[in-house]
């Protein structure tokens, strides 16, 4: 074991417990940091308070990313691939690792980790908060303290070395996202797995989703962005209907029917929607807006409204059977 040594960043000492291998890692805004760790208080026990092996899924950070902890990207920046190195933090970094560790227990929980936050910094929220809902963790917040990291590295990912996630990305990047995602789903269509192809589609609703949110409400930025929502919506609610997921397509239209309400392909997604889960008179309605609306499609409204009826009088013929069963006599 090496001797501790201070880096060169006050408030921390790094002792060396497992050498790793290679060059210090170069890290730019973008990277992916791979680590175990675990957190332990500066007492005569080194009580442990968290320890990412217990949730046997190793810690990710994406660099130049906010991360809470900002200190611990400087530790991991001392680290070469598959080394192990003690930490000592003085209390001037430690004191947002009760939020930190609030979150991470909250997804290994299957929870949200920003349930019931405001829309506040994290300082902000750390006032707003009595109790993080965790004892340990409550000490923290009420007498700040030096903590213990023992880490452990894996890898370094350039940016263009993973598939990044959406939050993770940049508006550059979030934007050239989108039409990958849309070619990636309509190829998927073809080869009719719908349910990996609706997935596509999500993903590049939800990049333009966030896009949106820093653009002023029907402003020219949000329009433009919201013309590239629209047909990947579309796609998405064709390949739940094919999924059988009628309520969800429902849920879907709806709320871009809300927006453009003369969109006869949403009107008539909704129309086979609501036919598929016996709403006879909403889907009547819609597929009859889908003929005003658009003329060139009177002949699958039809079509559509003549399978709607047999399916309806089928389906009355049965449900007399069955009540009629139901309210029979007992024989002898």
């Amino acid at each position: 074991m090496e001797e501790t040594y201070l880096l060169n960043v006050e408030g921390v000492k790094k002792k060396i417990l497992h050498g790793g291998q290679g060059e210090l890692p170069k890290l730019q805004d973008g990277s992916k940091i791979t680590f175990h760790f675990q957190t332990l208080k500066d007492d005569f026990e080194r009580t442990v308070i968290d320890d990412s092996r217990e949730a046997g899924i190793p810690m990710e950070i994406i660099v130049g990313k906010m991360f809470k902890m900002e200190i611990w990207e400087t530790l991991l920046s001392s680290m070469r691939a598959g080394e192990v190195a003690e930490f000592w933090c003085d209390t001037i970094h430690t004191g947002m690792y009760a939020l930190v560790s609030r979150g991470m227990r909250r997804i290994a929980e299957g929870r949200d980790p920003l349930e019931g936050q405001k829309h506040r910094c994290g300082m902000g929220n750390m006032f707003d908060y009595h109790s993080t809902g965790y004892d340990d963790l409550d000490e923290l917040q009420r007498t700040p303290q030096p903590l213990i990291f023992i880490m452990e590295l894996f890898r370094v990912e350039e940016p263009s070395a993973y598939k990044r996630d959406t939050w993770a990305m940049s508006k550059e990047e979030k934007l050239a996202a989108v039409p990958v995602l849309h070619s990636e789903g309509n190829r998927l269509v073809l080869r009719r797995e719908f349910g990996q192809a609706a997935a596509k589609y999500q993903e590049a609703v939800i990049c333009l989703r966030n896009l949106q949110a820093k653009e002023k409400p029907w402003e020219d930025g949000w329009l433009k962005l919201e013309s590239l929502v629209t047909p990947l919506v579309l796609n998405y609610c064709q390949c739940q209907l094919e999924l059988g997921e009628y309520y969800e397509v429902l849920e879907h239209t709806t709320e871009l029917l809300q927006k453009h309400n003369d969109n006869a392909k949403a009107y008539f997604k909704r129309a086979k929607a609501h036919a598929a889960v016996w709403n006879e008179q909403e889907a009547r309605e819609d597929f009859l807006r889908v003929a005003h609306l658009d003329p060139s499609m009177a002949a699958a409204v039809k079509k559509e409204l003549k399978q709607l009826g047999e399916r309806m009088r089928k389906k009355h013929v049965e449900d007399r059977k069955r009540y009629k069963g139901l309210f029979q006599p007992p024989q002898g």
